[in-house]
């Protein structure tokens, strides 16, 4: 039996914003990642099985959210966040409230 692999990427007009979204998971770890419609990508991290990483440490909570662009802005953020320390995304999500 094949398993598929799910994406969770809503058809985008070519002009619709990205967003780079931090999630809390339930053991306190961060999650990060972007997408175009951060409420449902959300719900789809704890609801399915969609993100290896999350799919054990459901619930998660969206903490931070970003807009961007277009998706290339989106993905380099994202990389760019991911280079940062635990203490500067805290800081990051700090700010934000």
């Amino acid at each position: 039996m094949q398993i598929s692999k799910k994406r969770c990427i809503i058809a985008a007009k070519k002009n619709d914003p990205w967003f780079i979204y931090i999630a809390k998971c339930r053991d306190k770890t961060l999650y990060i990642g972007m997408t175009n419609d951060v409420d449902k990508r959300i719900k789809a991290h704890n609801t399915t099985s969609i993100c290896k990483y999350t799919r054990a440490r459901k619930p998660i909570t969206l903490v931070y959210h970003e807009k961007c662009k277009n998706r290339t802005n989106a993905a380099k953020r994202e990389i760019e966040l991911k280079k940062y320390s635990r203490a500067q995304k805290l800081e990051l999500i700090k700010n934000l409230a």
